[in-house]
Formats: C-alpha cells, structure tokens, sequence
C-alpha cells in the first residue's frame, strides 16, 4: 500500500520538506505500532502506582501527537506519514481489527456464575437502558443544542453516545478492592451494551441515509441481529469447545483456537450472517468461560491468560493511542467547521451524558436492586460515575464522516460530519479525562473502601506468621560452611513489608474479642461469614489442585467450583446443596431399562463413576481445608463451628460413596485406579524433567522420555479403566439363592430370570400387593418400607447383594410384607413366582431350602432391632452354623431354648398364660412366656 502525502492540506500549515508529493511505502505503518506500545510501556510504568488510568495518559499522547502532526508546519517527519496511514483506515476495519481481541478477553476472563446471577442486570442497562440513553441524549441534541438536526439524527449520534467503554474504570475498580460482582456487572453491560449500540447505529444510519422501516421491520430487525447473534456464537462455542477437548496437552494449538474462534466469528457474524459480531463474539467467551475454563490448566491456565492479558494490553494501547490521534485530527481538520460554541456545546453535552447515566440507573434501580446480587444506592452510583465512552463510541462516528465521503446521497452535511466526530471525541475525552481520573476518589468518599476489623486482624495476624516464617527462613539459610553466618539485623531492614510490628510480643487472635467496631453477636457472625468465605475459597483451590493432579475430570471440577460459586449467602456452608442432584440419578435414567443390557450398564456405570469423583473430591477438598485452617487459626470457637458445618456437610457424600463401596465396589477401584495411574505418570513427567533440570539427561533424551509418558498419559485420558461387570450367567450364579440349587434346577431359573438396572429411589414391589415373584440383588442397596405388623411400627432394614427378596411371600401367597425401595443404583434378577412353585412341588427335597431361604430376609423385617447391624451374609453364616426348622401341629406345645430366637414363618400361637396372639411372619424371643399345653397352633417354626 502507498499513501500520497501532499505539500499541503486544507486547514493545515505548509511543509517546506515537502514540496513535491513522495509516495510512502507500507512499511511506514509498523513505526505507529513501535512507537504507541513504546509510550504505552513507559505510561504503565511511571503511572503504576498512581492514580492516573494509563489509559487515560495513553488518550492525551495520542492527541498530543496527533497534533503535532496535523496542526504544526513541520509535523512528525515518517511517524507523522505513520500516524496518517493508520489515521485513514476504514473504521469498520478498526472495529474488525480490535473488537475480536477485546471482547473475547473480557467475557473469557468473567466469571461464568457471576455473570449468569446478574445477567438480568446486565440486560436491563444494555437493552432499556440503551434505549433510554438515545432517547434522552436525542432529545437533547434536537430540542437543546442548536443544530437544528431532525429526530433520526439526534437518535443517530445519541445512540452511538450510549456506547460504554469501562476499560480504565474496570481495572481500577480492581486495583482499589471493589467488589468483583461490581466490576463483572460494570464490565458485563459494556459487552451487551456496545453489541445493542452497535446494532441500534446501524438501524437509525440507514433511517438518516433515506430507507424506511416499518415497526414490524425493527422489531425483526432486532430479533434477528441479536438472537441470531447468540444462535451464531453458541454454534462457534460449542464447536471450539469440543475441539479443545480433543487436544492434549498443546498450548498453542488451545490458545490459536480461542484466537480464531473470536476473529472468524465476528466476521462470520458481520458479514455473512449479517447479525450483530459483539454478541456473537461475547456469547463465544461466555461460553468458553462457561464450559472450558477447566481445559486450561498449569502451564496452559498461565499461559492462556498471559497470551489474552498482552493482546488486550496491545489492542487497548494501540486503540487509545490512535483515538487521541484522530480526535487531534477531527478537530484540526475542521476547524473552518467548528465554532467557538462548539466547544461550549461540547462541555453542555458532557453534562447532559452524565445526566442521561443518572436517568438511566434511576429509573432502572428498582429492578437493578431486585434481580441478581441486588444494588445498593453507592454501588449504582460507582455506575453512573463509570459510564465512560471510548473507542466503539469514536469509530462509529469516524464510520458517519466515511459514509458521508462516498455517499453522494446522505443526508450529512460536511459541517454535521465535522460535528459528529468533534462531539463524540470531545465526550470521549472528557469521560475518561474526568470520569476515569476521579472514579477512585468518589470510591473513597463513599467509603467503599472499608476494611472490616475482622479482616484487619486477619491481616496483622498473616504479618506476624510471615515474620515467624522470616525467622524460620534465616535460621535455616543464614549460616553455611563456605559463607559464614549472614546479618540478621541487616535483612530486617529490607523486610519493609513486615516493618511496622515490634520485635516482640503476640499478635491479637484473628477470632479474639471484639474491639472498637462491633460487640456481641454482630461481632461473631461477622467473624463467622469472613471464615466461611475463606473455607470455601480454600475449597475450590483444593478442587483446582486435584484438577490439575488428575483425581477429577474436567466436567467435575467445572461442577464442584460451580458448587462454590452459587452459595447465595454466608449463614452456613451449604456447597453441597449444589451437588446433590448430581450423585442422584437423572430421571431419564429411569428408561435404561428399554436398551440392550450393554448400553445401560454403561450409562449407569458412567453416571456412578461421576458421582464417586463429585463426592469423593468433595471429601477430599473440605478435609484438606479443614487442616488448613486448623494449622492457620490455631483453637477458635468460630473456626470450630465452621469446620463442625463442613463435617455435616459432608455426612450425605460419605454415606454415598459406603452405599457404594458396599454395592458397586469395583466403581470405586475404577475411578482409584485411575486417580492413582494419573498420579505415577505425572510423577514420572517431573522426574524425567528434574532430570534434565540438573544435567544428566541430555536434552534429545530428556524429549525422548518425556514423549513417552505423555502418550500414555494421553492413552489414560482417552481409554481410562473400565469397570468390569460380569456377564448375567456369572452374576446369577453368585447368587446365594441360585448358587446352592441343584444344577438341574438352576438351569430353567436361570432361562426365565429378567434383568433390571434401576436407580435410586424406585420401587421394586408395594406392601399389600400380590406376589408375582421374587427379587434376586446382584448389586445395590435396597430398603424395606412398611407401615406396620400386629399394631407395632416395623424398622426399616435394607438389603444389599445376595439377597433374595419376596420368596416368603411367593411361598404362602400373602402379600408382601412392605415396600422395597432403591436406596442407590441397583442390579437385579425378577424370576416369576409360578417357577419357584413350580420348583417346590417338582422337587420336594428342596421344600427346607426355600423355607430357610425365605427366613433370612424375614428375620431382618421382624427382628430388625435384633439385626440392625448384621448383613444377610451374617444371618445365613448364623443359620449354618446351628439352626434347625421345624413343623408343629395345631395344640402342640414347644419351647425356645435360652440364647434363642425364632421365627414364626406360618400360621400362629398363643403364649402362655395369655390370650394375644402372634400371627406368622414374626419373632420370638425367649423373653416371650412359655405356651401352654394345647395353647400353640402353627406350622412352621424356625429357631436359631
């Protein structure tokens, strides 16, 4: 490209150096980008600790050196034919060049929970909000200042006005300590809000340039560029987003395909889709936020954050950088155009964009204090202060005057052009002159910087451990054999940091008694809500930690610090209400049974490893930040309250994962294995790297087996250990109940028995109904609900694998006895009560067997008490040992021996010296008088 730089300029001062036209080549255009990150640099650096926004300084050099070139003879020399070159590019190209890089940064960098809680505040100040602006602000421009513009184009200039850019605010809002849901809420509507701008510009620049709309056309027109936009970035979202998770350890391929999705998405979006780029590339962010923010992490995480951090730093130099310039330009140019009450128009407009702020967050404060987070009367105060305008603002104005350059048929005058880019660079510079430069004063004047006396003390008391751990420190490094000792009093001097505590004497207890601000009850729960936000911060650490060493997969991490994130308020730990549903079963779960056996198996077998990671990380993590804070607070009331509600917390994920280790134990080792793979193959990754750290490896070899352990790293990622679960035949004939028939009579169970997988909470059979078979657990837990039996309230025992269920009731036909309900996932076998007939009259030998059988789970429902803590496998080991069945007659009398117990199967009897009757199935207890002679009628009697 070669740009023409003529001797003279309309409205600019003759150069003598250049008299005849030259041709400047394109490589002119890199000295611009040197120079503008050079004086960027230099402006963090000195304003670092100031209270000036770089971004702020970076606007001033830009209009410093736009004026130097455009307003002296001699101008810049080759950084002035750069300035120029980059002065000319096309608005529209700025837009594409730097919006990409900077809205992407942004809705990445949120938080996806934060945003998704005040989503509902971000909409109001970005859609109504927006609309209100442009209305004001036109109102003012026709009706107030003198131009005499027709309504669509005061709505023209007033909507671009409505563009927020928050960049220097945001990051000082951070800097000072604001809230992060204020700075995510600041932040969050600058993204909508320049995405509704953007598209309401372009609706009232084709009214002004002659096309008419109807309102059904606008009210399409905005559907279909702002949901298409979502519709079009979900798509890029999702695509990228399984990309990511086919990629391995790459960094450069994850971090070129967060880079390409943002570009090639807001091209798509603009100029094949024609939907709005800034949503599609926010919804693109929002969602890699979202769902891939657990993909990145270690070196990836860091490296990932760094790459966006300096392309935002670069892209946000060089746009300030070069609106300085152009606003110089603007103003330099036209100054033939712009009069003397311009620039009072200007300073009135800059108070009417303020005013238009204050109209929009007051009439909106009602529902900005009642959806999300809420609103307090100085936090919507920070967001007035806040709005500041920038570059977006700044383009589409310089996109007006360009419209007007090669548009023979607008409606702009040159004068109006003129004004255009003058009003909007003068309000952009002043909102970040003044706004930006002031934000944090209004921050201290409202107090927001407060420093509660908990956290003050929490503050020395961290002073005085790390001066424990300087002393630490010196004693273990401040002599040596080569060296000597080293100067302690000489190191305390450089120790600033800790300068202000004495050389002795005991810190005050971070959970001591309350001093000047607050007493009793305040004072404590104050104590209690600061702890619990530092457990649950300690928490999620602990799950990034185990993220990273591979003891959770990522889809679990992104729950568990999900879990984190949604706590509402501080009145108690309550993480673990945002993860019950997930070791619960998802109700279409409940329709595995439709599917071949391999296919539900493996569903209900991934479901149950999940769920053994969410409870099993969640154990893992609070333990560890339960020790944390132990070692850290020493003995406290408040520390011990909080790590007594982590313990409660945790008592449902403990019982869990014993459900499963009782029925489902090789998922445990599974998921074991796997955590315990994953830790060895990293373990070799850092010895090989410690290795080649110190010189014994050389660096082809420390390459060569480094390679190595990532492909089985990589092969552990995608073919992780399976769970192993026998085949039917194998499981059924580990049954207890089949395992000891005959094999000719296991054969035809076996042909006729059905195979059911079910999830928790699902009823197996009802009490009182008829018996249509019995019920084989091959595995799970399963529990007995009953109402009551002879007037007294029955317990409700559970059944794990081995048991055989139903068979009693099979046997008499009575029915069953109470409701069996699922208490975890269960495997088991239905056989139909006309085969276990069948089995009893075909094969009378085996008439004891089923009695017995049926007994054992019998003998846990009516001597729960008795039972509570034993297992069917001890009731039967118990039988075995010494039990004996027997039949009496209707009058015969029996007695039970001392240290026995019986159960009554069939029939009834009458102890002695009593009229009540015991009806079978029920037990006896020595206790029980002895019958009578002629007092007992029964059958069946077993004792044991």
């Amino acid at each position: 490209m070669n740009v023409q730089k003529s001797s003279t300029e309309p409205g600019m001062g003759v150069n003598p150096l250049a008299a005849d036209t030259e041709a400047v080549g394109p490589q002119v255009a890199v000295l611009f980008v040197g120079v503008s990150l050079f004086v960027g640099m230099a402006s963090r650096h000195l304003l670092k600790n100031t209270s000036i926004p770089y971004t702020v300084a970076l606007l001033i050099l830009g209009i410093g050196l736009g004026s130097l070139e455009y307003g002296t003879t001699n101008g810049l020399g080759v950084l002035g034919d750069s300035i120029r070159m980059w002065a000319s590019i096309d608005p529209n190209l700025i837009l594409f060049v730097f919006l990409p890089a900077l809205l992407f940064e942004s809705s990445f960098a949120m938080d996806f929970h934060q945003i998704k809680r005040g989503f509902m505040q971000m909409l109001l100040l970005a859609a109504p909000g927006v609309v209100i602006s442009t209305i004001f602000l036109g109102v003012v421009l026709v009706k107030i200042l003198p131009y005499h513009w027709n309504w669509s184009t005061g709505f023209l200039l007033g909507g671009l006005l409505s563009a927020t850019d928050p960049v220097a605010v945001v990051a000082l809002l951070k800097e000072l300590g604001a809230s992060k849901k204020l700075s995510t809420l600041i932040e969050g509507e600058s993204l909508m809000n320049d995405g509704t701008v953007i598209v309401v510009f372009h609706l009232f620049l084709q009214i002004v340039l002659g096309q008419k709309f109807s309102s059904g056309d606008v009210i399409s027109f905005l559907c279909r560029v702002g949901l298409g936009a979502v519709g079009l970035g979900l798509l890029f979202g999702i695509v990228c987003v399984c990309w990511v998770g086919l990629v391995f350890n790459d960094t450069i391929i994850e971090i070129t395909l967060t880079f390409t999705a943002s570009y090639l998405a807001f091209f798509m979006a603009e100029e094949k889709a024609h939907v709005s780029g800034v949503l599609t590339v926010m919804t693109v962010g929002i969602f890699f936020a979202a769902f891939a923010r657990t993909a990145f992490t270690g070196e990836s995480e860091r490296s990932m954050f760094h790459f966006w951090e300096l392309i935002s730093y670069i892209a946000n130099t060089l746009i300030f950088v070069l609106s300085g310039a152009v606003i110089a330009e603007s103003i330099l140019r036209s100054h033939d155009k712009i009069e003397g009450r311009d620039w009072s128009n200007l300073l009135l407009l800059y108070i009417f964009v303020q005013f238009s702020r204050v109209v929009v967050v007051g009439l909106l404060y009602p529902g900005l204090k009642f959806f999300g987070y809420g609103m307090s009367w100085k936090e919507a105060t920070i967001l007035i202060w806040a709005g500041l305008r920038g570059a977006v603002a700044l383009s589409l104005s310089l996109s007006v005057a360009r419209v007007g350059q090669h548009d023979a048929h607008t409606h702009f005058t040159k004068v109006t052009e003129a004004r255009f880019v003058f009003l909007t660079g003068g309000v952009v510079f002043l909102t970040l002159v003044i706004n930006g430069s002031t934000t944090q004063f209004l921050f201290r004047f409202l107090n927001m910087n407060n420093t509660t006396e908990t956290k003050t003390r929490i503050l020395e008391f961290v002073k005085y451990e790390m001066y424990s751990n300087a002393l630490e420190a010196f004693g273990e490094m401040g002599e040596d054999e080569e060296l000597g000792p080293a100067d302690w009093i000489t190191i305390r001097k450089y120790l600033s940091c800790l300068s202000s505590l004495p050389e002795d004497g005991e810190p005050a207890h971070p959970h001591g008694p309350p001093g000047s601000e607050g007493s009793g009850i305040e004072y404590v729960e104050q104590q209690m809500q600061d702890t619990r936000i530092r457990f649950l911060n300690g928490v999620q650490a602990a799950y990034w930690s185990m993220l990273e060493e591979g003891r959770i997969t990522q889809t679990a991490a992104r729950i568990l610090i999900q879990s984190i994130h949604e706590v509402e308020n501080y009145s108690g730990l309550q993480d673990w209400e945002g993860l019950r549903s997930h070791v619960r079963f998802s109700w279409y779960l409940e329709y595995l049974s439709l599917l071949p056996r391999r296919a539900s198996t493996f569903f209900l077998i991934a479901q149950l490893e999940f769920a053994c990671y969410i409870a099993a990380a969640f154990l893992r993590a609070h333990r560890m930040t339960r020790n944390y804070l132990r070692d850290f607070i020493g003995e406290s009331f408040v520390a011990e309250a909080v790590i007594h509600e982590s313990e409660a917390q945790g008592q449902e994920a403990r019982q869990f994962l014993d459900d499963i280790r009782l029925a489902f134990p090789q998922v445990l080792r599974a998921v074991k294995t796997k955590q315990v793979t994953h830790a060895v193959l990293v373990h070799l990754t850092e010895y090989v790297r410690s290795l080649g750290n110190a010189g014994l490896l050389e660096s082809k070899e420390r390459l060569q087996l480094h390679d190595a352990v990532q492909i089985d790293l990589k092969k552990l990622l995608r073919n992780p250990p399976i769970v192993e679960m026998p085949t039917v035949w194998e499981t059924l004939h580990n049954q207890p109940f089949i395992g000891a028939l005959p094999v000719s009579v296991q054969r035809p169970l076996l042909d006729v028995a059905k195979e059911f997988m079910m999830v928790q909470s699902t009823i197996i059979y009802e009490e009182d109904k008829k018996p249509d078979g019995i019920w084989l657990i091959a595995n799970g837990v399963v529990q007995c609900n009953s109402k009551a039996t002879n007037g007294q309230q029955l317990h409700q025992p559970t059944f794990s694998l081995g048991s055989t269920l139903g068979l009693f009731e099979a046997l008499t036909g009575r029915p069953y006895l109470c409701d069996i309900v699922t208490r975890s996932v269960v495997h088991c076998f239905f056989i139909e009560r006309s085969k276990i007939l069948s089995v009893q009259k075909e094969h009378p030998e085996l008439e004891d067997f089923l009695w017995q059988e049926s007994a054992l789970a019998i003998a846990k429902v009516v001597l729960a008490k008795e039972f509570e803590k034993a297992t069917l496998q001890d009731i039967r080991a118990l039988m075995m040992e010494g039990s004996s069945m027997r039949i009496f007659l209707r009058g015969e009398v029996f007695e039970l021996q001392p240290k026995k117990i019986g159960v009554l199967l069939d029939g009834f009897v009458r102890p002695e010296s009593s009229f009540a009757i015991i009806t079978a199935p029920a037990g006896l207890m020595r206790k029980v008088p002895l019958p009578s002679s002629g007092a007992c009628i029964g059958r069946r009697f077993y004792s044991q």
